[in-house]
């Protein structure tokens, strides 16, 4: 019998993924200085969709320029970049993959450094609480409404450039994050009075333009971070209220981060998973999308056989080994790469700056000793 990761799964715009796997958004700092993808990250995603997997969702694309996270990122802010962009869609789609593109800004969790001396940006003037961090300039009420637009625009490149669909980046402390935290939002005007209001208004935008302009299949999730561990910052619970929102917004599916499947709350001493807890206030109204240290056929098959996760995404054991989903499916395990060997470069297809993050960065990836003689 084939397993349930393995089966497709339609979604509720009628699109059909092949099968249940997707490679989790993970950032490749490897694009050019303007925000083109470079050949080196084409031919990165080109190798990982043609292993089989149902999707790819790609590195986060920022939507305006003070957007930019990292240096080297991809970007979606102009449509300049609409060659680049219509590359990569076409590098993961004739490759027999659904092509997503993660859309997002990173607000005050950018720097100077990567805005070219300017200031990061936020829904108030409030630092991320992180030595060294700098003080992010507050949006006007103009700005966040422009903002706001811009993931609509970002949208509509990706639509023009041949995307299956998008990706909201409402997790791991970016600025709809940002907006919607009790820490980094201190703002007495109507998105600061209900912090739910930035998130909601982004995804009603994003759908906006999808319902004018799309095809009738174009995909739209968003992702989230189900809590945070800062005081102040939000609970589980205000986190589950949004997401019973965004639930009936007719997303194409919601996609927790967390950082192991079966993760239990901060808060929570009776031990229940945090997806758990989403999954029972999504009800089935739209897929849910797990992931977490699912590494293995067998830790793959115990979180589809919770019920929690229609959708499993999957990154590091994708990234270190390239053909990871045949070898599972052909029941291969012994033939798995598991470690990154620092000689292997060129044979994995990964960017240049993305191998050095992974060789210098401890404890990122499991990477193979060498012995030094």
């Amino acid at each position: 019998m084939t397993a349930l990761w393995q089966q497709p799964l339609t979604l509720p715009n009628g699109a059909t993924l092949k099968n249940r796997i997707m490679m989790a958004p993970m950032t490749t700092y490897s694009s050019e200085t303007n925000g083109d993808v470079s050949d080196q990250e084409i031919a990165y995603y080109a190798r990982r969709a043609a292993s089989g997997i149902g999707a790819v969702i790609t590195a986060c694309a920022y939507v305006q320029p003070q957007g930019a996270g990292f240096i080297y990122s991809i970007g979606a802010e102009s449509d300049d970049r609409l060659p680049s962009l219509k590359r990569l869609a076409a590098a993961i789609k004739d490759n027999g993959s659904t092509a997503i593109l993660q859309i997002f800004h990173a607000g005050r969790q950018s720097n100077g450094r990567v805005l070219n001396g300017g200031t990061p940006v936020s829904a108030s003037a409030v630092a991320y609480p992180r030595e060294g961090a700098e003080t992010p300039r507050a949006l006007t009420s103009d700005e966040v409404e422009e903002t706001i637009r811009a993931f609509g625009e970002a949208t509509r490149r990706a639509i023009e450039a041949g995307f299956d669909g998008v990706e909201i980046h409402g997790a791991n402390t970016y600025l709809i994050h940002q907006f919607f935290s009790s820490h980094s939002n201190r703002r007495d005007d109507k998105w600061g009075q209900d912090r739910r209001a930035f998130p909601l208004a982004v995804t009603q935008e994003v759908k906006r333009v999808v319902s004018e302009i799309a095809p009738e299949n174009f995909i739209v999730g968003y992702r989230f971070s189900p809590e945070e561990n800062t005081d102040p910052g939000f609970t589980i619970e205000e986190k589950l209220n949004l997401i019973d929102q965004l639930a009936d917004q007719t997303l194409d599916y919601l996609h927790i981060s967390l950082g192991q499947f079966f993760d239990t709350s901060y808060t929570d001493e009776e031990g229940t998973s945090r997806i758990a807890r989403f999954a029972e206030v999504i009800n089935g109204r739209t897929p849910l999308v797990g992931v977490g240290s699912l590494n293995t056929k067998q830790q793959i098959d115990q979180a589809a056989a919770s019920g929690y996760a229609e959708l499993f995404a999957i990154g590091r054991p994708i990234v270190t080994d390239p053909e990871w989903y045949p070898k599972l499916v052909e029941r291969k395990e012994e033939l798995l790469l598991t470690e990154i060997d620092p000689t292997n470069q060129d044979a994995l297809d990964i960017p240049d700056q993305l191998w050095e993050k992974i060789l210098n960065v401890t404890g990122w990836f499991p990477v193979k000793q060498t012995s030094s003689k």
